[in-house]
């Protein structure tokens, strides 16, 4: 028996759950001589801001155990940039959704994005990066704070001609209860989890290995808190969850399902196998065919806890 790989997400029907994260993947085209995107169930691009940044001075990226640290800090093309040289050449993969992330550092530069994306053709949802620091809140991370995020997602909701994917902060008390607040201003599915805010020191120069001090550590090591919070996220919201975390191998996949996610993203895997994400939904596909598993979507949520 072949399982039925597609799933439904936001409306969208996807040939199968696997999904390249942001900021991993570049714009897709990067990757469309290496990857068949025509395997995945979509991409996610990096991160687009009103206007072209450089992002954080070098070393930015740094191997830890079991994973990796990184302070790319945003850097990206510019949304003008994005829609005139990278979305047109995305046009051959009619079948893969495209999924450009938003990001800004006030609320009307996110606004300014979102409106910019809606003319234009072959973008298939946006993913709300709510980590990002609001300046005029004195830095205050929209995706840590309850207030912040949710009139965020009220205002990008109300502007966006698209579904809504909101990507949460991991470095809050209750993921639950902030993926609430997405859902109740409207969000049309939730992502997590972004990195885990970190630090490494150089114990002989005792100076931080990355230039900007912190950085999101990312990879194998953050897995198992990433599928908890999916599960809790699960347990709070009805709308779907795209997990993502040190997802490897196609089991890994597996677990994020089965604690509530309907779609995975791959990340840090690329960096150490650039076909992590085609390799990974294969695997997927075959390890449901060996479990005689009907339909991919069956699995979303299906973990077992005993009672009492």
């Amino acid at each position: 028996m072949k399982t039925d790989m597609r799933i439904r997400l936001c409306g969208m029907q996807l040939r199968n759950p696997v999904i390249a994260a942001s900021g991993t993947f570049g714009y897709g085209i990067e990757f469309d001589d290496i990857v068949d995107l025509n395997k995945l169930g979509g991409f996610i691009t990096k991160g687009l801001s009103r206007e072209p940044m450089a992002g954080n001075p070098s070393p930015r990226i740094i191997e830890t155990s079991s994973g990796m640290m990184n302070a790319i800090g945003l850097q990206n093309v510019g949304v003008a940039a994005f829609i005139k040289d990278k979305l047109p050449r995305l046009a051959t993969y009619p079948g893969t959704a495209c999924i450009v992330n938003v990001f800004g550092f006030r609320m009307e530069d996110y606004l300014a994005v979102i409106d910019a994306l809606n003319g234009a053709p072959g973008i298939a949802a946006y993913e709300l990066n709510a980590s990002c620091p609001n300046t005029r809140h004195g830095g205050q991370v929209f995706g840590t704070d309850g207030y912040l995020l949710r009139e965020l997602v009220t205002e990008a909701k109300a502007v966006a001609q698209r579904p809504l994917i909101v990507k949460l902060s991991p470095n809050v008390t209750s993921i639950g209860a902030m993926a609430r607040v997405a859902q109740d201003a409207g969000a049309d599915a939730v992502s997590l989890v972004n990195t885990f805010l970190s630090l490494s020191i150089d114990v002989k120069t005792r100076k931080p290995h990355i230039a900007n001090v912190t950085g999101g550590l990312s990879g194998p090591a953050i897995r198992p808190i990433a599928v908890r919070m999916v599960y809790e996220a699960w347990r709070s919201v009805s709308i779907p969850i795209l997990g993502m975390g040190g997802i490897m191998r196609a089991e890994d996949a597996v677990e994020f399902l089965l604690a509530g996610a309907t779609a995975v993203q791959i990340g840090t895997a690329s960096y150490a196998d650039p076909r992590a994400t085609e390799r990974i939904a294969k695997g997927l596909e075959a390890w449901c065919t060996h479990q005689h598993v009907g339909a991919v979507a069956e699995l979303t949520g299906a973990m077992q806890v005993a009672e009492g």
